[in-house]
């Protein structure tokens, strides 16, 4: 597991034109490497946050933080043993304190009910769901003195079907249960627990399923007719809503899933 870029400081110094009123917040990102990661962690970075953006690469990882001070990237599995206390030591030590935890890493790897096999089943239930309670349970101290935020990143794809991939959004809507509950579980601490629910965002995680071109473009093809705003989203979209719900002026939210899926879960 290897570090780079980490201050011994409590904030960020803001980039020209960050804003600097969340200057003392940190925060963690899983999956910071591309999409909407990435997209995140410089979200919370123009707002002034120090962000550990947490990545297996670290070569995505420092373009993520390319142009942007606040961010300061860690590689790092989070499937692996002692990972997650290592991912909060390094928000703490560095930094002094632990206000945000996004659990956005996850794998979208799955196939047809008669293809599921240990080998594909194991790597899933590690990264989508052992990892964000692993990681979420490792914060609790911290973010229960900082009065502190999670957010977990699901899929609207679980509130619906997905025929031939059942196992990825499998592991999303079990992300949401915990999500009430530990909303439930955590309020008396001031610890609020929120998701966002992705619906077709331009990432690269469709391409990591390993379909074939066509039939990668059939998928997509698909999403755009069940999308009634007849796009794809952005993965800065999303990072809108993932840095709203952890905001101060959401104090009143926790157990919420919102959707950002371009109205696909109400057709």
């Amino acid at each position: 597991m290897n570090t780079t870029g980490t201050t011994g400081t409590t904030g960020a110094t803001a980039a020209p034109g960050e804003d600097t009123s969340a200057a003392t917040r940190v925060v963690v990102v899983t999956g910071a490497g591309t999409g909407i990661g990435r997209a995140t962690a410089r979200a919370f970075a123009g707002q002034g946050a120090a962000v550990i953006a947490v990545g297996r690469r670290e070569a995505p990882l420092r373009e993520t933080a390319e142009g942007h001070p606040g961010i300061h990237p860690l590689s790092a599995d989070v499937t692996a043993e002692g990972a997650a206390e290592e991912i909060v030591r390094a928000a703490v030590n560095g930094h002094g304190r632990l206000d945000v935890l996004v659990n956005n890493a996850g794998i979208a790897t799955g196939g047809p009910l008669g293809t599921l096999d240990r080998a594909v089943i194991g790597p899933l239930l590690e990264t989508n769901l052992v990892a964000p309670v692993l990681l979420t349970r490792a914060a609790l101290p911290a973010l229960r003195k900082s009065r502190g935020v999670v957010v977990n990143v699901t899929t609207t794809i679980g509130q619906r079907g997905w025929p031939d991939n059942s196992l990825y959004p499998a592991t999303k809507s079990a992300l949401e249960t915990l999500t009430r509950c530990w909303a439930v579980e955590l309020a008396s601490d001031g610890v609020r627990v929120v998701a966002v629910a992705p619906g077709p965002i331009e990432t690269p995680i469709a391409e990591h399923l390993g379909l074939s071109a066509e039939r990668l473009a059939a998928l997509r093809a698909w999403q755009l007719a069940h999308t009634p705003l007849g796009r794809l989203g952005r993965p800065e979209e999303v990072a809108w809503a993932i840095t709203a719900l952890a905001g101060p002026a959401a104090g009143f939210l926790t157990g919420t899933v919102l959707p950002v899926d371009g109205g696909a879960l109400v057709t």
